[in-house]
């Protein structure tokens, strides 16, 4: 508010104001300065790896990308009913960089987001295990209403870390949203899991409450070769 009235001193623009709007003015200043500083803490506290933008996906790449139906998810009803997405298809083909756009707009609509390559968190969570903070990690993971697993299923899953897929998927269930991204399709994930009984578990809060967007064709970075 300071700033913007000094501003205004120095231009003279506050003449042509009422008091009434002049101070109008400086309130909605503040506040907007406030709600951009909050949105930028939320996506730096996120973590991205690249800083996506709903506005720059190409729908015109033949790879099985619905437009009606990605547009219809960018109104972010499916975290208000804490459903989940699932987005599947070869490599290059665009999962992370959609799943990150959704992430980066969930963030500027103040939704608390995290990003995490599948792998790497699943190795931050046996550090965890053997520093003693798992459940410091939990409820960071808890917190978050929007929590995006990059990458799932390209490395072998063991019993601690399906016991902590588990963990995640049971305490998100009904109460916030997961972006799954993966090359292996749905219906290899149980085996992928390993134990019959925790793949269960896991699949039956995920997948039945899911959006499923099932990309396909030419690799994205072989056609940015190309031209």
């Amino acid at each position: 508010m300071a700033e913007a009235y000094y501003n205004n001193i120095q231009s003279a623009n506050y003449q042509d104001y009422t008091i009434d709007q002049y101070i109008a003015m400086l309130v909605d200043h503040e506040w907007e300065h406030r709600q951009e500083k909050k949105i930028n803490g939320l996506v730096v506290n996120a973590k991205f790896k690249h800083q996506s933008a709903i506005r720059d996906i190409d729908y015109s790449h033949p790879r099985n990308l619905d437009r009606n139906l990605f547009e219809r998810l960018v109104s972010f009803d499916f975290i208000k009913h804490n459903e989940n997405i699932i987005i599947t298809g070869p490599t290059g083909s665009g999962k992370s960089y959609l799943a990150q756009a959704l992430g980066v707009h969930a963030c500027h609509i103040l939704f608390k987001t995290l990003y995490f390559n599948t792998a790497r968190l699943m190795d931050e969570i046996k550090l965890s295990k053997l520093q003693g903070n798992y459940l410091s990690l939990l409820k960071k993971l808890q917190n978050a209403q929007l929590l995006i697993l990059d990458d799932f299923g390209l490395t072998a899953i063991d019993q601690l870390q399906r016991q902590a897929l588990l963990d995640i998927v049971e305490h998100k269930y009904d109460s916030a949203s997961i972006i799954f991204t993966s090359q292996i399709p749905v219906k290899d994930w149980h085996g992928l899991i390993g134990d019959d009984t925790i793949a269960d578990a896991i699949l039956d809060r995920v997948v039945y409450s899911s959006h499923r967007i099932e990309l396909n064709g030419e690799s994205m970075r072989k056609k940015k070769l190309k031209k």
